[in-house]
Formats: C-alpha cells, sequence, structure tokens
C-alpha cells in the first residue's frame, strides 16, 4: 500500500474489466469494486484518436459520479488499439476479430489507454501509449486463438497475457500493462499525489 495511505480515503474503480480489477489489486491499496454503469462509448467523429481514451474514460466518470463522497477517488478508464490510423474497437463477433487479428498480424499497433481520476474538488485525466509488434499469425493460429480464448470483450481482439501474446508479440514499446488495460505504474503515481 502507498504508504501512509490515508484512512479516510477510498479509491474506488469503476469498470466491468476483470483485468483493470487485477491490476488495482495489485498495487496494495485500499479499493471498492463498483461495475461501472453502461455508457454510451461514442465520440465525435472529428475527436483525434489519440484523445478518444481519455474521453471515453471521462465519459464513464461523468457517469459514476454519484460514487463520489469527501472521501474518494473514483478511477475509470478505457483502451483502444489504432492501426494504421485507424480506431480498432472490440470485434461484433468472430468473423470481425478474425479480420482485426489478420490485420493486426506481422505488424506494429498502438495501444492507448486514457485513464480519469476524480475527487469532488479535483480531476486528472491523462492517456497512456505503448506500441506492440505482432509477428506473423496463420489462419489456423487466429482460429485456434478465437475459438479457445472467445476475445470479444477486448480491444484489438486479443489479450497480451494470454497465449496470442505469448506466440505473437515480438517486443512492446512502453508498459505492458498498459496494453493489458491500465498503466498501473501512471496510476500509482496519480494516486500519491491526490
Amino acid at each position: 500500500m502507498i504508504l501512509p495511505w490515508p484512512k479516510n480515503k477510498r479509491v474506488i474503480l469503476a469498470s466491468a474489466s476483470p483485468r483493470r480489477k487485477m491490476l488495482m489489486e495489485g498495487l496494495d491499496i485500499p479499493l471498492e469494486i463498483v461495475q461501472a454503469n453502461q455508457v454510451d462509448e461514442s465520440y465525435p467523429g472529428n475527436l483525434p484518436p489519440e484523445k478518444i481514451p481519455a474521453y471515453l474514460a471521462g465519459k464513464k466518470a461523468d457517469a459514476a459520479q454519484d460514487l463520489l463522497k469527501e472521501d474518494a477517488i473514483l478511477v475509470t478508464a478505457d483502451t483502444i488499439v489504432i492501426l494504421d490510423g485507424e480506431v480498432i474497437e472490440k470485434p461484433q463477433d468472430e468473423v470481425h476479430a478474425r479480420e482485426m487479428l489478420s490485420r493486426l498480424s506481422g505488424n506494429m499497433h498502438r495501444v492507448l489507454t486514457g485513464v480519469c481520476m476524480r475527487s469532488v474538488d479535483k480531476e486528472v485525466c491523462f492517456t497512456a501509449e505503448s506500441r506492440v509488434y505482432f509477428g506473423k499469425l496463420s489462419q489456423e493460429e487466429i482460429a485456434y486463438y478465437i475459438n479457445t480464448y472467445k476475445p470479444f470483450d477486448k480491444a484489438g481482439a486479443y489479450g497480451i497475457q494470454e497465449w496470442i501474446g505469448y506466440v505473437s508479440v515480438e517486443r512492446i514499446e512502453g508498459s505492458f500493462y498498459n496494453v493489458m488495460g491500465l498503466p498501473v505504474h501512471q496510476v500509482y503515481r496519480y494516486l500519491k499525489d491526490f
């Protein structure tokens, strides 16, 4: 835990992501986890891709605003994948996941996670970026991954901590945990400053 962590400060993670829950719990900070309210994850069409994750994290914080009391710090996040300037979101189905992974195969893509941290009197929103270099994947490997791991709740249709990360990620520039969905080293630093 951040020593000394104030006994009168609660950290609330508003997220349905089991990966974000695991990563936040790894900080050893007293933590409450609540299911995030359903949020319309649309964004203005003219918003640059680099600004989308923080924008969506802010929308999620707005939706959980009623949780904020004097003693709370609310944390929300959103992750997107960008390939050749195009946002690659969560796959709609197996065919869509196969298309996504075929495009990522043999290429570098960017993973951006926006984080919003809010108390009753302060807000900090930031975006972390990692570059992920995939080796070539065969259609059989892609089919195996999709059928075995069902990556339909993940931006870019993959989880780096799963089999596909073991066999295809050649290198990462930036935070591994950011690719999982939360740049915990930055979250830790900002929480200390709160």
